[in-house]
């Protein structure tokens, strides 16, 4: 029987083969290796795909939030505010500024940041909250608005979503092209799209070795750059990107179907979200998720955990002294989430089978 991967990146691989093999020749014929048209083409073309004026591509996406928070002057000594149930990069990035981890709960339902949680954390030296869009729904920005600090979206698994009919709605955003999330390259890369032209350079300027101009350093940057055989494939990805979301979309919707009658808790869509099903996302009983996942494994299913410790309880952010019992929602969504394997290819007699091998692990 054959094996149903959690993403199919060669299916991917597939559909953009020609594409990228004709713009790998042209880089290698112009040795236009750092920066160049590749590199500027693919910024413009995602900050239009995105709704923004500005996009600027950087190494990976951990770097992307690391740059946003220091172009919003997010730095030693201030706190920034984020959901427990996120990818640790998330917290990193504001470590790595030497600012305080501020964690909050997330929504029970929607898994997204708790947003009275985030609002009452607020103290004179917050200096950013970033919401996570977590599994291709987008996090109420607009009512975080309201702390009048900077918000930095990490919009790392959101490429294509909107709330309320708009794709950004923060000061600034990072994201991940890593290979698995829907627009993914073909190694790490990542970028920071914003609407304000003077943030836009600052990240570009840190980006850089801290200057524009070669020798000419005006900050303390560093090397983040995106590299042009990477935006090659971010192009040739990025046509289909709008088609591959709408498959994900139909994807989710048959999970939906098939599932109604399992004895599984479904993901739910916020109001006001268009979700882009980075993942598909079920709860089963914490006693026996491990169990169900094992099983799916051995039977040729690539399910997986997206991500089974909240931050304040990973070794990393120990130092926080936050132990269990801190984040209820988000250590209980921890011990029961499952992903189901969903990508743009997916075809319904995989899902079925998925399905199938679901109901038979859950016994």
């Amino acid at each position: 029987m054959s094996k149903i991967p959690l993403v199919d990146l060669q299916a991917a691989h597939a559909e953009v083969a020609d594409d990228v093999a004709v713009g790998f020749k042209r880089v290698l014929a112009n040795t236009a290796f750092i920066g160049g048209e590749e590199v500027a083409g693919f910024e413009r073309e995602y900050a239009e795909f995105a709704g923004v004026e500005h996009c600027v591509g950087v190494a990976n996406g951990t770097d992307a939030l690391e740059l946003a928070l220091r172009a919003v002057g997010v730095g030693r000594d201030d706190e920034a505010i984020l959901p427990a149930n996120t990818f640790i990069a998330t917290a990193e990035a504001v470590a790595r500024v030497g600012a305080r981890v501020v964690l909050v709960d997330c929504d029970p339902s929607t898994y997204l940041i708790d947003t009275d949680a985030a609002l009452a954390a607020v103290t004179p030296r917050t200096k950013a909250i970033l919401p996570v869009h977590l599994y291709g729904q987008q996090a109420p920005v607009e009512v975080l608005r309201s702390a009048g600090v900077p918000i930095v979206e990490d919009a790392a698994q959101s490429q294509g979503a909107s709330r309320n009919g708009a794709g950004f709605h923060g000061s600034i955003a990072a994201t991940s092209f890593y290979p698995g999330k829907n627009l993914g390259a073909y190694g790490d890369a990542g970028a920071v799209v914003t609407d304000d032209g003077a943030l836009a350079t600052t990240v570009r300027t840190l980006s850089q070795h801290g200057g524009l101009r070669k020798y000419e350093h005006e900050l303390i940057g560093v090397n983040s750059r995106l590299d042009a055989l990477q935006a090659v494939v971010l192009r040739a990805k990025l046509t289909r990107l709008e088609r591959w979301n709408e498959a994900r979309r139909a994807a989710a919707a048959r999970y939906d179907e098939l599932l109604s009658t399992v004895d599984v808790v479904r993901p739910v869509a916020a109001d006001g979200n268009v979700p882009v099903w980075h993942l598909y996302v079920v709860r089963v009983p914490a006693d026996r998720r491990d169990d169900i996942l094992a099983a799916l494994n051995a039977d040729g299913v690539g399910a997986g955990i997206h991500y089974p410790f909240p931050v304040h309880l990973t070794p990393a952010f120990a130092g926080l002294g936050l132990g269990a019992g801190s984040f209820p929602h988000a250590e209980k969504a921890a011990g029961e989430i499952l992903s189901l394997p969903i990508y743009p290819q997916i075809t319904p007699q995989q899902q079925e089978r998925v399905v199938e091998a679901l109901v038979s692990a859950l016994g």
